[in-house]
């Protein structure tokens, strides 16, 4: 957290005002690691899949899709207020997880050989084997506020979703709710989508966008906050067709993608959730958990909607969502598996993975696709007008094709671990012998190692190692 808000990756939201809770803004180094997650995503997922499409929809909806789609009405959690320091607390939270049947951290980190899952055991050690605090270790007394010790009042609920109002007079305008998921815009221009391409079930539809929830359990840094920002696709099928095979194949694909952003399958689990436990609209979900410095938790996940939101929006807004399917002549609605994707919990995955101190320097190993500079390109003496002017023509015929670094501060060792510590694959210096062969020092990060490229070579060279996903 700290690298991260002093190296521009993520500065805490409002901050001259003292801060709004659970709320973050990304740097100008966060932001360049945040667009090429997005963009490897976006080309992952869609431009990589014949049977994908994108959507780019509104974050304000007609207030009749959150009551067609279930969310005005399910929505909601019971809240619980500190008499004495007025902190609020889901009482699901506070209850000890056997008082309520609720899984906690111990319970869901089964090892490898309970469950199947092929790998190794070390990285679902239960949290008292590796320091990290349970819920049940940490809730010694429930009906006690953690914070104060204070008495609870009764429970009321709340509505997860922000309410907003369209219209020039509050009392006489149209309430509506800022999304609290993207999947919902996906279903409202199903039929606009059909018409536009001539597509064919199976096809899916995918976005990412901001979603907003008015959480109550916030913290952890950004891996959950109010306004955060998703990648989520809704697949549609037959239902005639084999979901658990389609299921499955997502899943797998998925999994792919850990390797293109840099994330180790090693601290990866799939997490199925028990029926009690499932959102209301959801009949199998696996939640994607990752090891994260502060214990496993969610990452991603897919979820099989069955019909229910296609067959929502027919019964309330009237519209026939039938598919017609011209090879067997069948009307049907379609059934959806959806895969979505927290883009602030990959960010934050991607930066506690890649984070490492090696001696006196900290290093963020991030993949070079993704890294907000592929290269930084230094003077090796600032004082050298020669060798300044070498390296800024180099600098500008690469900002041409990649987002490059420059920096002449200070000695060349210092440059170098700056660099490292903001995930910088590649240094370039320009000494003395450059002026005479025509060629340069480039710096590999992870291994330390120098060697020497010609200056007409760099650019291929970088392309060859930074676009590699």
């Amino acid at each position: 957290m700290s690298l991260a808000k002093r190296r521009g990756f993520v500065f805490p939201g409002s901050e001259i005002y003292g801060g709004l809770g659970s709320t973050y803004d990304y740097g100008p180094l966060g932001v360049e690691l945040k667009n090429n997650i997005k963009r490897e995503w976006w080309n992952y997922f869609i431009h990589q899949r014949n049977d994908m499409v994108g959507l780019d929809g509104g974050i304000l909806l007609s207030p009749k899709v959150w009551e067609a789609s279930g969310h005005v009405k399910n929505f909601k959690d019971a809240l619980v207020e500190c008499k004495k320091c007025h902190h609020r607390f889901r009482p699901d939270k506070l209850r000890r997880p056997e008082e309520v049947g609720a899984p906690t951290n111990a319970s869901r980190l089964r090892r490898p050989e309970e469950v199947g899952a092929p790998t190794n055991a070390s990285r679902l050690r239960r949290p008292e084997e590796v320091g990290a605090p349970t819920n049940a270790s940490r809730l010694k007394d429930p009906s006690k506020c953690p914070d104060c010790g204070g008495e609870f009042t009764e429970a009321k609920l709340f509505s997860g979703m922000f309410k907003t109002v369209i219209g020039p007079i509050e009392k006489e305008g149209v309430t509506t709710y800022l999304r609290p998921e993207t999947a919902q815009a996906i279903f409202a221009d199903y039929k606009n989508i059909l018409s536009s391409g001539s597509r064919k079930i199976p096809f899916g539809v995918g976005q990412i966008g901001k979603a907003f929830r008015n959480e109550v359990t916030t913290g952890n840094f950004i891996f959950r906050t109010l306004e955060f920002e998703q990648m989520e696709i809704e697949y549609f099928i037959s239902p005639d067709d084999d979901w658990q095979k389609i299921f499955k194949g997502w899943v797998d694909y998925i999994h792919g993608f850990m390797d293109v952003v840099g994330l180790e399958r090693k601290r990866l689990f799939d997490h199925e959730i028990p029926d009690a436990e499932r959102a209301f609209y959801s009949k199998r979900t696996i939640d994607m958990e990752y090891e994260f410095p502060f214990g496993q938790d969610e990452l991603w996940a897919v979820a099989y909607r069955t019909d229910y939101d296609l067959s929502k929006h027919q019964e309330y807004s009237g519209v026939n969502m039938e598919y017609l399917d011209d090879r067997t002549g069948k009307k049907y609605i379609p059934h959806v598996i959806e895969p979505t994707f927290g883009v602030d919990r990959t960010i934050l995955a991607i930066l506690s993975t890649a984070y490492s101190e090696e001696g006196d320097r900290t290093v963020l190993k991030l993949k070079p696709n993704i890294a907000p500079y592929k290269a930084a390109v230094f003077p090796l003496l600032a004082n050298k007008p020669d060798l300044v002017n070498l390296a800024k023509k180099i600098y500008g015929d690469l900002k041409k094709s990649f987002y490059v670094a420059w920096d002449d501060r200070g000695n060349i060792g210092k440059r170098y671990y700056s660099q490292d510590e903001i995930g910088t694959p590649y240094c370039i210096t320009v000494d003395f012998d450059s002026l005479e062969s025509d060629d340069v020092t480039v710096r590999d990060r992870d291994t330390m190692k120098q060697k020497r490229v010609a200056i007409k070579e760099l650019a291929p060279y970088l392309e060859e190692y930074c676009s590699r996903s």
